[in-house]
C-alpha cells in the first residue's frame, strides 16, 4: 500500500502477529466510512517501518509480537513530534504489561473482547487527540501499583486546588462529563482544567495524567 492519503478518514495501521485478528479488524474497518486501513504489520519492527512509510494517524498495536514487542514499538513510534498515536489492543487477561505500554507513550488501551463498536470508537477517540483506557485496565493499573513498590509521591507543580481535584478524578478513571457532575461545573470548564493540567504536568494525553495522579499520591491503590 502507498502512503498517499485517499480521503479525510482516520488512517489506521494494524500491528498484530495473528493474521486472523488483522483480517477481522480490516474487514470491520472496511465497512466504516471514516476509518481506512493503510497497512498491516506482523511484528513491532515492521510496524515502526510501515508507520514511517505510510504516516498513519493511529497504530492499533498488539503487545506480544515477535522480533520487537508492542511496548518497544510504541516507544519508538511516539518518540518524535507529530508521531502516530498508538492504541494498544491486546488480550487483557494474558498480558502483564499494561503499565509499561502506557508509560511507553500509548494513548489508549483496549482489549480484544470489547464490543466491535467500542473498538472502533476507541480508534476514533485516540485519533481525535484524546486518550482512552478501558474500564478493566484502570483496575489493572491499580493492581500493578498494589503488587509492586509504590513510588514516593512526587512534589506537585503549581496546580490549583481545583486542578488537583480534577486530576484526582481523572486518576480514578472518571470521564469529563462525570467530573463535571462530581464537581458541579460545566463540561467545558472541566475540559479547560484538563488542558491546563496537560500543559503544567508536561503530559502527552489523559493516559499520562492518570499515571501522574498515581505518582503524585492523589489516587491511593486499595490495600
Amino acid at each position: 500500500m502507498s502512503g498517499e492519503r485517499s480521503g479525510s478518514g482516520v488512517r489506521v495501521l494494524l500491528a498484530d502477529d495473528q493474521p486472523l485478528v488483522r483480517s477481522g479488524l480490516r474487514v470491520l474497518m472496511a465497512d466504516t466510512p471514516d476509518l481506512e486501513v493503510v497497512g498491516e504489520a506482523a511484528n513491532g519492527a515492521e510496524a515502526v517501518r510501515l508507520a514511517a512509510e505510510l504516516a498513519p494517524d493511529v497504530v492499533v498495536m498488539d503487545i506480544r509480537m515477535p522480533e520487537m514487542d508492542g511496548i518497544e514499538a510504541t516507544r519508538r513510534l511516539t518518540a518524535g513530534p507529530g508521531a502516530a498515536r498508538v492504541l494498544i489492543l491486546t488480550t487483557f487477561d494474558e498480558d502483564d504489561h499494561v503499565y509499561g505500554a502506557l508509560r511507553a507513550g500509548a494513548s489508549g488501551f483496549a482489549v480484544k473482547d470489547m464490543a466491535l463498536d467500542d473498538i472502533l470508537a476507541a480508534v476514533r477517540v485516540v485519533a481525535a487527540g484524546d486518550a482512552l483506557i478501558a474500564p478493566g485496565v484502570t483496575r489493572r493499573l491499580i493492581a500493578d501499583f498494589v503488587a509492586g513498590p509504590v513510588p514516593a509521591p512526587e512534589r506537585a507543580p503549581a496546580i490549583t486546588a481545583r486542578e488537583q481535584e480534577v486530576l484526582t478524578l481523572v486518576g480514578r478513571g472518571r470521564s469529563n462529563s462525570e467530573i463535571a457532575q462530581d464537581l458541579f461545573i460545566t463540561v467545558a470548564t472541566t475540559k479547560s482544567h484538563v488542558a491546563r493540567l496537560l500543559t503544567k504536568l508536561d503530559a502527552r494525553d489523559r493516559v499520562q495524567l492518570v499515571i501522574k495522579a498515581y505518582e503524585m499520591g492523589l489516587v491511593t491503590p486499595p490495600r
